[in-house]
């Protein structure tokens, strides 16, 4: 049966969202939220206790002893279930890192109309992690170098995929030990899906043993790769001011939202919208100008280099046609609702598909080759403007929010430490000294079956009062900027004292914002360099560091979420757990839940589990920071400890009559008192 209809507020906690989905209703339209209310979850399929590998099935396991009509039990077919799901994962975003690699190759030889290398200094230093020579050579012939290289790693059949060299020395050796280094990013996908297909691999351990491989092939090989590229592009990001939320959208100009995750289309359809020829078209259409915005990751990465705004996350893609004011909506991969066209039908929004391997029936395609990059993108430009005459009733919300967003692995160094002394080593020491307790790296998608927004922001939040610095990409970026904990000194009054102290001193928000959720490659690298600058151990599993998925729904999550783990990261996902079984009904379907729990710690240092209560959640991560700092013989967590920062304090001490500020500099219980010494 249904559930009961929730009200707007029981949806989201975005003011933004609600005035739209009361918009959606008054107007009769579906979202992604009444769709998820009206369709409960299968609770079979949901605890991954369904089997449809085969045409003998599907086989559903709700009893003790059950098996399928093969025999497979429920810790196979949970095993085989939670595998493809990390394959498909691994493959989204590796397959990003390939188009990337491809774009680079046309980029270095002159055959990428529009592109140029941004970032000569990030592609020096990733071809020299490898070898290649830099020295007295072109940048476009190190690009085409590392270019040839990047590509090789997707059909490589031997031997292990090379940007495994950037972790830890430590944590090579057990990858190494342990026999899960991937061999080729393509093989390691593959061979996921053949173990699981009818009569291959039927041990549970065994497969999940090779979804950690699976999944490295992804966070240190695919993804990492994607981010390099992304950077030496179009610029490693800086702290740049943005807004975010659907008030980003405007009356008076053509409004076109970027969706998706490709940069290399984002990237070009803003450089096209600020040339000439695309302003005047779009004034004689009787707009002002274009104005994009980006939804989802996409959003995420046109926002941190170049500031261009944030629609929203992952839930707002059918709220920003709500609006009446979208010209267009431009979609390339990962993310993208098929509901976009039947909603856009109500309004006059085109939703227009671009990449080749994605189409969705009713949408407008024009196709997006990086050889003819600018002239394709002026090309869709052009008819967004063209639809601007269509517009009718417009209703947008007036809710935005500033932000900085652009904290790259790079800007990170620099900030701590400037530019002859950049390191992590003051971020260590902060953790060392208690100031700060750990670090949690908050991350992932939206989930319409839980409140849009309040698990990232509530998580975040409580990690924020117990001096835990947040980091965060995708989603849950977008989620906290449009609360306002990513600008500045906007939300340390919700911070800790020791973590505002941090805040203050150095200038930062307490959340940053690490870019799209291909990016969490970039939390890898912090991980790495905090390693390396000492003081917290050899190995990443020893750093007081939590990786937390609040509202996940993608598979991508899940691979994400495996090479943390193999990395040596304690992950926690909310929601429900797709290996959950039943345990009240079932007492041999934790299997798998226990291995990839306890069973990949003892492996490899880090461990996945699933928490329903965000406050269990919460609780599990902090407890775990506390473990990780007192096997480390770090001091306690004590927010006592610490309170303001030096600038804070001489700011107060300032205003205070001069008697005043010396029995506050003295510590005199009067100010009265003569000074001691």
């Amino acid at each position: 049966m249904p559930r009961e209809k929730r009200t707007p507020e029981e949806h989201s906690t975005d003011p933004a969202a609600q005035e739209m989905l009361i918009r959606a209703d008054q107007i009769g339209v579906g979202t992604a939220f009444s769709r998820a209310d009206a369709m409960p979850p299968c609770n079979i399929g949901a605890a991954g206790m369904c089997c449809k590998l085969c045409g003998m099935g599907p086989c559903r396991l709700t009893k003790d002893g059950q098996t399928g009509v093969c025999g497979a039990t429920i810790d196979t077919i949970q095993a085989r279930n939670l595998i493809r799901a990390i394959a498909a994962g691994a493959a989204a975003h590796s397959d990003h890192g390939r188009d990337m690699a491809f774009t680079l190759k046309a980029v270095a030889n002159g055959e990428a109309e529009g592109y140029a290398i941004r970032d000569i200094a990030k592609l020096r230093t990733v071809a020299g992690h490898y070898g290649i020579v830099v020295e007295g050579r072109a940048p476009e012939e190190i690009a085409n170098d590392l270019a040839d290289l990047y590509i090789s790693q997707f059909g490589q059949q031997k031997g292990r995929i090379a940007p495994v060299s950037r972790a830890p020395e430590k944590r090579q050796k057990l990858w190494q030990e342990r026999g899960v280094i991937p061999r080729g990013i393509d093989r390691e996908v593959v061979e996921a899906l053949h173990r699981t297909h009818i009569g291959d691999d039927q041990d549970p351990e065994h497969l999940l043993f090779h979804a950690i491989r699976t999944a490295l092939a992804d966070g240190w090989g695919g993804s990492m790769m994607a981010t390099d590229i992304s950077d030496i592009l179009f610029g490693t990001p800086a702290p740049i001011l943005g807004q975010a939320n659907l008030g980003v959208l405007k009356q008076d100009m053509v409004n076109v939202v970027v969706h998706g995750h490709e940069p290399t289309l984002s990237e070009m359809i803003v450089a096209a919208s600020q040339t000439p020829e695309i302003i005047e078209y779009a004034q004689a259409a009787g707009a002002k100008g274009v104005n994009l915005s980006g939804i989802c990751c996409t959003a995420n990465e046109i926002l941190m280099r170049q500031g261009i705004p944030a629609a929203g996350n992952f839930l707002q893609q059918e709220l920003a046609i709500l609006t009446g004011a979208v010209e267009a909506m431009v979609v390339d991969v990962q993310c993208i609702m098929q509901a976009l066209v039947q909603l856009a039908q109500n309004f006059h929004t085109l939703i227009i598909t671009t990449s080749p391997k994605a189409r969705i029936k009713g949408a407008t395609h024009i196709e997006f080759d990086e050889h003819h990059a600018l002239t394709i993108a002026k090309n869709i430009l052009r008819t967004a403007i063209d639809n601007y005459r269509n517009r009718g009733a417009v209703q947008i919300p007036d809710v935005r929010e500033a932000l900085i967003p652009g904290f790259s692995h790079e800007y990170i160094n620099y900030m701590l430490g400037g530019a002859y002394r950049a390191s992590f080593r003051p971020l260590n020491e902060a953790i060392m000294s208690g100031r700060i307790r750990g670090v949690a790296a908050i991350v992932g998608c939206n989930n319409p079956r839980s409140v849009h927004d309040y698990l990232h922001t509530h998580v975040t939040k409580e990690m924020l009062r117990q001096d835990v610095l947040v980091v965060q990409t995708g989603c849950g970026a977008i989620a906290s900027a449009k609360l306002g904990l990513l600008l500045g000194e906007a939300g340390l009054d919700q911070v800790g004292p020791g973590l505002r102290e941090v805040c203050e001193a150095i200038g930062i928000p307490p959340v940053l914002h690490m870019g799209s959720c291909v990016d969490n490659t970039r939390i890898l690298t912090v991980l790495t360099q905090m390693v390396q600058d000492g003081g917290l151990g050899d190995d990443i599993d020893q750093i007081p560091a939590v990786g937390l998925a609040p509202e996940w729904m993608s598979e991508k999550a899940l691979a994400i979420g495996a090479y943390a783990v193999a990395s040596g990261v304690y992950v926690i996902f909310g929601g429900s757990s797709p290996v959950s079984g039943m345990p009240d009904r079932m007492a041999d379907s934790d299997l798998v839940l226990q291995y990839i729990s306890t069973g990949w710690e003892k492996l490899f240092g880090g461990k996945l589990e699933f928490a329903a209560d965000p406050d269990e959640l919460i609780h599990k991560a902090l407890n775990h920071i506390d473990q990780k700092r007192a096997a480390l013989g770090l001091p306690a967590y004590d927010p006592a400890r610490f309170g303001r920062s030096g600038d804070k304090r001489v700011d107060e001490l300032e205003r205070l009559p001069l008697a005043g500020r010396q029995a506050a500099l003295y510590g005199l219980t009067s100010p009265d008192s003569p000074p001691g010494k």
